[in-house]
C-alpha cells in the first residue's frame, strides 16, 4: 500500500513541529519582571551603598546581562573582577571615581581594547538610574579589587562636581574653535577657510 505524498508531508511537518515543541519546553525559561523599586535613604553609609549597589547591578541596572565577575574567555563586555584596581590607571589623569562615572554616563568615551561599544547610558531610559543609584553602583565597583570610598555626597564631573582635566580642556578647545568659526562666518568668510 502506497501512502499519498500529501499525508507523508503532513506527517513530517507534524513530527517536526512536535519535536521542536518538546525541545523548546526543555529549555529553561526565564521570566523577567520589572525590577523592584529601591528606595535610598539619605543617611546610607558606604557599606550600605555597597549592598544597594550590588542589588542595583543585579536588578534595575541590568549590569550582569553583559558583565561578569571572575570569568574569562569570550566575554560580551569586560569582566569586573579587579575593576577597582584597573579603574585607577585605565585613563591617565582620572581617578577611579571619575573613570567609573565616565563609563556609566558616557560609555562610549573610552572603549576597553578588545571590546565593542554597546553599553547604554545608564542614567537615561531604558535603564534610567538616578545619580544616587549610580553612586551606589560605583561604591560596589570599588570593592571589586579595592576599598569603597564613595558616599552619597561624592561629586564627580557628571553630578555637579568638577570636570576631569581632559574633559575641561577639550571643552575649552571646542569653544575656541566655535568662536573662531563664528567670527569667520560673521565676517563673510567660510568657516573652513
Amino acid at each position: 500500500m502506497k501512502i499519498p505524498l500529501i499525508l507523508r508531508i503532513g506527517a513530517l511537518v507534524f513530527a517536526t513541529t512536535g519535536f521542536y515543541a518538546y525541545v523548546g519546553q526543555m529549555v529553561p525559561q526565564k521570566e523577567v519582571q520589572p525590577p523592584a523599586e529601591i528606595v535610598l535613604r539619605t543617611d546610607l553609609t558606604t557599606a550600605d551603598m555597597v549592598k544597594v549597589g550590588r542589588e542595583i547591578m543585579e536588578g534595575k541596572g541590568l549590569c550582569f546581562t553583559c558583565h561578569t565577575i571572575g570569568k574569562s574567555g569570550a566575554l560580551r563586555f569586560p569582566d569586573l573582577a579587579g575593576v577597582a584596581t584597573r579603574a585607577k590607571t585605565r585613563e591617565p589623569g582620572m581617578t577611579d571615581i571619575q573613570y567609573f562615572a565616565q563609563t556609566m554616563y558616557e560609555p562610549n568615551a573610552f572603549i576597553v581594547p578588545g571590546f565593542n561599544p554597546g553599553m547604554p547610558v545608564i542614567n537615561k531610559p531604558p535603564i534610567g538610574l538616578t545619580d544616587q543609584e549610580i553612586l551606589c553602583v560605583m561604591a560596589y565597583l570599588q570593592t571589586l579589587g579595592g576599598t569603597a570610598t564613595v558616599t552619597l555626597q561624592t561629586k564627580h564631573q557628571y553630578n555637579a562636581g568638577t570636570a576631569t582635566p581632559n574633559t575641561h580642556d577639550n571643552a575649552n578647545a571646542r569653544k575656541k574653535i566655535f568662536r573662531k568659526n563664528i567670527s569667520k562666518v560673521s565676517s563673510g568668510r567660510p568657516a573652513w577657510s
